[in-house]
């Protein structure tokens, strides 16, 4: 593709391949396995001397168009994709590190991720150090001899703080250690952070890149020495493989990234204004309003756009967040995100349940705290169904 073309081009064209049959759509290739001439065609392609499609748990033509695609986005050498996003910062990390290697992340990352780091991850020897995501200086501090990895979610999911990419990129190339950034929350419609330093870019593409809650997928792009290298090897062997189908569906997502987020976003920010303004909310956490603690950064690093998930605390704690999640009728009570339709959830009991209270509170999650995907209904209609459980 021509270098020169710009990200809505980019989403709608990069990557494509087709087969001898001249389809203009991308074609989804469902199959195991793939047919050699001869037994010495397969010998060189097993042992990586000739190019091709081996076996579909790590080569496939449609998870090829799907990586490279999404690899066009965010600006990166390489990608690889994986079953899910969790998959893929298992995949980061056992890829990546070894026994006696040491992590720095932030305590507000995503919930699953502390007991697969604090948990698993220990078990094989490799030591996590927490950290507030928006303390530069706690990151540099946490630093150890044997850091390796520098691991941050921004926007963080759920309450949207921010981390300076462009500082931990620093810190991480002074201390030898590759930065990787979890862009679930933006995507690389709003937020490209290989651009801003950072080594690789992890997703969860079950949320923006499919964009309507049907397939589970996860992928990590950056550079190609890491990608290519023992990322792509630890999928090969361990097999967190993405299906064919579900990598067509995220490549087909891709067509309309940009649209749809720029939607979400708009309507995010209604919802968020407004909320802002309710005598029942305390606070509302959402990057594109000026009351965010880093409202600048955020409108810098992601397009000038809040995104399209917002979080807020009402008051009363638990029992007055239940009463507006449940007081809901269009909304969809749901702990996942990245859908076209508005969902709605209460972490502290469900995404990040198995948190510790101490844990919980260090990451901001409060007991009156709600997570909103925004999605592409009217604003007013999401609005009014979140008024009915407000006082």
């Amino acid at each position: 593709m021509p270098a020169e073309l710009k990200p809505d081009t980019l989403g709608v064209r990069a990557g494509g391949l087709r087969s001898d049959f001249g389809e203009h759509s991308e074609a989804l290739a469902l199959t195991t396995s793939f047919v050699y001439k001869d037994a010495a065609e397969a010998a060189r392609k097993f042992a990586s001397q000739e190019p091709g499609n081996i076996y579909s748990r790590f080569t496939n033509p449609t998870v090829t168009m799907f990586q490279s695609r999404l690899a066009a986005l965010e600006g990166a050498e390489a990608c690889v994709a994986t079953a899910t996003g969790m998959a893929a910062v298992a995949t980061l990390t056992l890829g990546l590190l070894k026994p006696g290697d040491h992590i720095v992340s932030h305590r507000g990352v995503f919930g699953t991720v502390v007991p697969l780091f604090d948990q698993i991850l220990a078990k094989f020897g490799i030591a996590t150090t927490w950290v507030d995501l928006q303390d530069v200086d706690a990151w540099r501090a946490a630093v150890r001899p044997n850091t390796r990895l520098l691991f941050a979610e921004t926007p963080s999911n759920p309450v949207c703080e921010v981390a300076d990419i462009a500082a931990l990129a620093g810190i991480a190339k002074k201390a030898g250690a590759v930065l990787a950034i979890d862009n679930a929350m933006a995507s690389p419609a709003l937020q490209r952070p290989i651009s801003l330093g950072a080594d690789l870019v992890v997703h969860s593409a079950t949320k923006y890149i499919d964009g309507q809650g049907r397939v589970l997928a996860g992928a990590i792009a950056g550079r190609a020495d890491l990608v290519n290298g023992p990322l792509y090897g630890f999928v090969r062997t361990a097999g967190p493989a993405i299906s064919p189908f579900n990598a067509w569906i995220c490549l087909k997502g891709m067509e309309t990234l940009r649209l749809r987020v720029k939607a979400h976003s708009e309507n995010a920010t209604t919802v968020a204004r407004w909320l802002e303004a309710h005598p029942a909310v305390e606070r509302v956490h959402y990057p594109a309003l000026e009351s965010h603690p880093r409202h600048a950064l955020a409108m810098r690093q992601q397009s000038g756009a809040g995104g399209p998930v917002l979080s807020f605390v009402v008051k009363g704690g638990r029992e007055a967040a239940w009463r507006v999640i449940d007081a809901t009728k269009m909304i969809s009570i749901t702990a996942n995100f990245g859908d076209v339709k508005s969902t709605i959830c209460h972490p502290a009991s469900t995404t990040h349940f198995r948190l510790s209270p101490a844990e919980r509170a260090a990451a901001g999650i409060d007991e009156g705290l709600i997570r909103l995907g925004v999605g592409l209904e009217d604003a007013g209609d999401i609005r009014a169904d979140l008024e009915r459980g407000l006082p």
